[in-house]
């Protein structure tokens, strides 16, 4: 899928020594198709990663994608320079005049608050609100997925004994969603939050329906029954390293952290560290994007409907 982002981000020189096809804004503008408007509200601290990893799975799709960086207006990122915000970034009030096809929410280090004690909750439940009728499929992650949880069926997290940190093994529970076509009946991903979703919770929600499920990390895909919400509790576009740059980093600082599980050869952390989970992620994003966007919003977005949940 081309991506349509402007020539200077700093995710496009990554994306192109990968070999994923970037498109110019004027290239793309001489196109007679109509292309998927994608919002990503990147709530994450490092936005230029996690901006990076996103579009790279968002990529491998022959479908035209525009993609829209929003951030909140209530709380400025401390660790991504601010001319980068000021001139990728745009906030809720410069796009609640507009529709998209889909929408990405990510997650934030915020886990172990209580949702209404976050400085932008406010903010953030006027976009999932606004994300119902303005938004044909939104995709939450994390964080972002516990947070649009309890905004629209009332579903609290729960604290974890320990950090869940590493790369887990998750089962597929129902094969035939389109969601899941193609994956395996076992596969993995990663997850680092300190709270978890209770199975029981998701099950007793009738407009809900849990996908996948692991053993160790718990829910993990939850989705709306009529494809309009997804709710990821892991990190599905992660990098190799992302989670060895957290473990060092808190090391370094002389947090209490533990070795990522199943995540460094031999649990050595100056060892490899397997790529087990990226073909399921990549997969994961382009089935999102082809069965409940692209093959689902109308063509004209201001036919859009109210989301009734």
């Amino acid at each position: 899928m081309p991506i349509n982002i402007p020539a200077s981000l700093p995710a496009v020189q990554t994306l192109i020594s990968e070999n994923i096809f970037i498109m110019s804004q004027e290239r793309a503008c001489s196109q007679d198709i109509r292309p998927l408007k994608i919002a990503i509200l990147n709530l994450m601290p490092k936005k230029i990663e996690t901006e990076t990893q996103l579009l790279r799975v968002l990529s491998n799709s022959p479908i035209q994608v525009d993609v829209e960086l929003v951030q909140t207006a209530t709380y400025t990122s401390k660790n991504t320079p601010g001319d980068h915000l000021l001139k990728f970034y745009k906030t809720f009030d410069d796009i609640k005049d507009q529709r998209f096809d889909g929408m990405i929410i990510t997650g934030a280090p915020v886990e172990q608050m209580e949702f209404e004690e976050v400085n932008y909750w406010p903010e953030l439940c006027e976009i999932m609100e606004w994300s119902k009728s303005h938004v044909y499929s939104t995709f939450h992650i994390c964080w972002g997925a516990q947070a649009g949880l309890y905004y629209h069926y009332g579903i609290g997290k729960v604290p974890l004994p320990q950090k869940m940190f590493g790369v887990f093994r998750h089962k597929v529970l129902a094969p035939s969603h389109p969601l899941l076509t193609g994956f395996d009946e076992y596969f993995y991903a990663p997850h680092s939050r300190h709270t978890t979703i209770l199975r029981e919770d998701i099950d007793a929600e009738p407009g809900l329906e849990l996908l996948t499920w692991s053993p160790e990390a718990g829910v993990h895909i939850v989705a709306s029954k009529n494809g309009r919400q997804f709710f990821v509790t892991g990190h599905s576009e992660y990098d190799r390293t992302t989670l060895a740059g957290e473990y060092f980093r808190d090391r370094e600082q002389g947090l209490a952290i533990a070795l990522p599980q199943n995540y460094f050869d031999s649990d050595d952390p100056e060892g490899e560290i397997p790529f087990v989970w990226r073909a399921a992620g990549s997969l994961l994003y382009t089935n999102w994007l082809n069965y409940f966007v692209y093959q689902q919003t109308p063509y004209d977005l201001q036919q859009l409907r109210q989301l009734e949940i």
